[in-house]
Parts: C-alpha cells; sequence; structure tokens
C-alpha cells in the first residue's frame, strides 16, 4: 500500500470545518488529499491554504451519504487508504503520520482513536481544573450496551491520565474518527444511508464483526472535538429526532428480541 491518504469529512456548514482544515495544513506528512463533501447547499468557498482539497457538491441525503461520496471519488483517484473524520474537530501535527501508520499496522481492520472534547466543550464544564482542558476524554474505545441497544463510549468525561493507552480490539467504533483500508470496503460495502445520520457508523461495526474484521482502538491516533457543532450542539431537535429514530431501527435489525420490544415501546409510548 502507497502512503497517499483520503480524508473524508461532510460539511453542513462552511464554519464548522474551518478548524480542521487549518489544522491539517499543518502536517508533518504531506501525502493525503483531504475531500470536503459539502452537503450545505450553499456552493461555499472553502480556503485550503497549502492543502490538497477537493470539494465535492452533494445534496444533503445524509451523513452516510456524504462519507460514501468522498470514499467512492478517492478511490476512483487511485487512493486505497482512508481516514473518516467529522468536520468539528481539529489535529495535531502527526496525526496523518500516525494514521497511515495505525492502518498499515492494523490491515484489513476498523480502527478508532482517542478522541477528547475539544477545550471548553465538555459535557461537564465544571468538573474539570483549567489544567485539565483540552485532556477530557470523548471516546477511548467503545461498547455495545444490548439491554438497550446503545453504543457507548469507554473513558468518556474522564481526565486522560494514560489508562487508555493500549492498543486493544473494542465493540465499537465512532465515526467521527474511522480509519480503514480499501480491502475494508471490497469486503463490507459502504456505509448504509438510510440511517441518515447516527447510528450509522454502529451499524458499520455490526456488519463488520459479522465478517469477522477487526475493530481495533489505537490511542496513538488522536483528534479534538467541538461536540455536536455540526448538528446544532448535543440536545438539539435534529440530534434528538434522529437518535430516537435510528436507536429504533439499528435495534430491530441487531438486538436481542426483549431489547427490540423495550426500544419500540419506549418510542411509541414515552412521554
Amino acid at each position: 500500500m502507497n502512503d497517499k491518504l483520503a480524508i473524508i469529512t461532510v460539511s453542513f456548514n462552511k464554519k464548522a470545518v474551518t478548524q480542521l482544515i487549518e489544522s491539517l495544513a499543518h502536517q508533518n506528512h504531506k501525502n493525503f488529499t483531504l475531500y470536503i463533501v459539502d452537503t450545505s447547499g450553499n456552493n461555499d468557498t472553502f480556503h485550503p491554504l497549502n492543502l490538497n482539497v477537493k470539494v465535492l457538491n452533494r445534496i444533503n441525503k445524509g451523513y452516510a451519504y456524504g462519507i460514501n461520496e468522498g470514499i467512492k471519488e478517492a478511490m476512483t483517484d487511485g487512493v486505497n487508504a482512508f481516514c473518516i473524520i467529522n468536520d468539528d474537530t481539529y489535529v495535531e501535527k502527526d496525526f496523518t503520520q500516525k494514521a497511515n501508520a495505525s492502518i498499515k499496522s492494523h490491515p484489513s481492520s476498523l480502527i478508532g482513536g482517542k478522541i477528547y472534547y475539544a477545550p471548553e466543550h465538555e459535557y461537564h464544564k465544571d468538573r474539570y481544573a483549567k489544567k485539565d482542558q483540552g485532556n477530557v476524554l470523548w471516546y477511548a474505545g467503545g461498547t455495545v450496551d444490548w439491554s438497550h441497544s446503545q453504543p457507548g463510549h469507554r473513558g468518556v468525561d474522564e481526565v486522560d491520565l494514560k489508562q487508555f493507552d493500549k492498543v486493544e480490539e473494542t465493540e465499537f467504533i465512532t465515526g467521527c474518527l474511522m480509519l480503514l483500508d480499501k480491502s475494508v470496503i471490497n469486503s463490507l460495502g459502504f456505509l448504509d444511508e438510510s440511517y441518515f445520520l447516527y447510528y450509522e457508523d454502529a451499524d458499520y461495526c455490526e456488519r463488520a464483526k459479522k465478517l469477522n474484521i477487526k475493530l481495533i482502538y489505537d490511542p496513538s491516533v488522536k483528534i479534538w472535538h467541538l461536540v455536536s457543532q455540526s448538528t446544532d450542539g448535543s440536545g438539539s431537535k435534529l440530534h434528538q429526532k434522529y437518535q430516537k429514530k435510528n436507536l429504533v431501527k439499528f435495534a430491530l435489525k441487531y438486538a436481542p428480541l426483549r431489547t427490540k420490544l423495550h426500544v419500540l415501546k419506549n418510542y411509541f409510548f414515552a412521554v
């Protein structure tokens, strides 16, 4: 595999992707292309600085659709290594170097990294000392609670004290950051576009497990997340709508029968 990396993000608004572009402009490893799938409908102009950028203007058919469009374009360009990343994130100077190294070290796998809350974007802002800002975990490996059909984030809201610094297999990788090579696409196909927003990552992980594709947590690959900025913030009406709807879809597809009934009851009869 060559070292060319496709970094693929979906932009619902130009503002959210600005920090990601700026952080990628200062990478030590320059052999990558940033694919911005712009679904805003505004035909926004992005300022790529010294980046190799491709902007794909698409109608808004959801996050999975946008990511799939970016992957397909990158494959047409002959790229074999892919980084799916949220637009409301930013990275350090060694990010692309470590992402490439991780993909090489874990071929034919889905890989997730260590994700921090961006400073002052922590869910419990008053819980942390000033010195801990930027070092509070949002994701350090994943779990799935099948009693509620809920994927979860290990280490969420904990200060990083290197307690999750081991490369290991995990149960769930968030679509906020997902690394993979072309062999995974060849085996697994693309993200399920029927989810529109949320749970497409959990669905992809379950499909991978069924094909014995490993899910790997690699803490050497790090990003910072301005949580839910591209969907009006955590707890917004948009956020809640698709979280509830797609929880049902995901549960009906993968969960035990008792959980299916529980999720349906909560969806239709919750006050």
